[in-house]
């Protein structure tokens, strides 16, 4: 059994994957050819967003609208202390300071009562400059921008939105992506849409944003190449990503309305054993994890691995309490809700083409697991 069954996609789109490679091969432009276009012009209008800038990390996606908003050393920059690193591991590239914000514990997203208070603090300290917010799409569900924004509006934030497991879902009709000014998506293989190796997208309302974005994933130049006139990166994403990526839209739509099918059924079939996922009226998840929760973790994982069935835990460890992030002064107990989770969490089998009986087998090891 797989934990993502990459092979079944593939095996719907190998023909296209390979034409377009084809293309590239004939036309030889490796980097910024005409595919990377093609997939600015498809997945902005996926979105509803007008700009699209693609890259070549879900990191870079981060980075870059950060470098255009000037972040640097003295700023603060709130975030959820429940997501992977690269999320905050961006701020702290620029030399700022993230701070972190507990989550809703049904969500798993950022609280925005909590996310007030911390704005609060920080600005009572007269330590950090107040800059921004990098809500995360935790496991794909958008997290609660009406509030997120609000909050932004009042203290004068941006907001950035870290929509790296989230492509493909949606908050009150509005496709994650766009619902920020300007928000960051990965293309890694295990992504609801992935390409074949690292990539990522970034998108905006903002025209002056694009441009600014355009020239700083290719080292900020100006007019060509060697007229540089800003501080910029290699952030360029390649053309056979770009492929991969446009052959996989063709189907993409169909994929997240699968992922919706496999995890009603695990909802059905695991309600009672565990504590299943809960998604907002208001959203729809991309159901880039289908992750669970159960106090005696461990003994479930352990059966599940004796009958062959993968599992993952996102996240063993908040941010505040990464060795990484020492400096900044966080304790345990700090955010006690991510923390409870942390030790509860597990991610089951979770793609497009995860059968039903496969299911029923998982819901039954999990039932044994569960037991005492």
């Amino acid at each position: 059994m797989q934990f993502i069954d990459l092979a079944a996609q593939q095996k719907r789109i190998r023909p296209q994957i390979e034409a377009g490679f084809k293309k590239i091969l004939d036309h030889g432009q490796y980097i910024l050819g005409p595919e990377i276009r093609e997939l600015e012009e498809k997945l902005a209008a996926f979105t509803g967003s007008p700009y699209a800038v693609s890259v070549a990390s879900g990191t870079d996606a981060l980075l870059m609208p950060l470098m255009v908003e000037k972040i640097g050393p003295g700023d603060a920059i709130f975030t959820s202390t429940f997501t992977f690193i690269a999320t905050a591991e961006v701020i702290k590239l620029l030399g700022a300071t993230p701070v972190f914000v507990d989550i809703d514990p049904e969500t798993f997203n950022i609280d925005p009562g909590k996310l007030e208070t911390a704005i609060k603090q920080t600005v009572a300290k007269k330590k950090l400059t107040p800059k921004g917010i990098i809500p995360v799409d935790l496991f794909g569900q958008p997290a609660a921008y009406q509030a997120i924004q609000a909050l932004a509006d009042k203290y004068h934030l941006f907001v950035l939105e870290d929509a790296a497991q989230s492509f493909g879902a949606s908050q009150k009709g509005k496709k994650a992506g766009a619902l920020a000014r300007v928000a960051a998506t990965s293309f890694f293989p295990a992504k609801p849409l992935g390409c074949y190796g690292d990539g990522g997208m970034i998108f905006t309302d903002s025209k002056e944003m694009q441009e600014q974005l355009l020239s700083i994933r290719v080292h900020g130049q100006g007019a060509d190449k060697y007229t540089n006139v800003r501080i910029g990166i290699n952030g360029r994403m390649d053309s056979l990503q770009a492929a991969v990526l446009l052959a996989k839209m063709d189907i993409f739509p169909e994929e997240i309305e699968m992922r919706q099918q496999v995890a009603a059924r695990y909802s059905r079939m695991l309600a009672g054993m565990v504590k299943v996922p809960k998604v907002l009226n208001e959203n729809i998840s991309a159901w880039a994890q289908y992750s669970v929760l159960h106090p005696r973790r461990d003994e479930i994982i352990k059966k599940l691995r004796e009958n062959g069935i993968p599992t993952a835990i996102y996240y063993p460890i908040p941010l505040h309490l990464q060795e990484a992030f020492t400096e900044l002064g966080y304790r345990k107990n700090d955010f006690p809700i991510a923390e409870k989770i942390a030790g509860e969490i597990f991610s089951l089998p979770m793609h497009p083409y995860l059968a039903a009986a496969e299911q029923e087998f998982i819901a039954k090891i999990v039932c044994q697991g569960n037991e005492k």
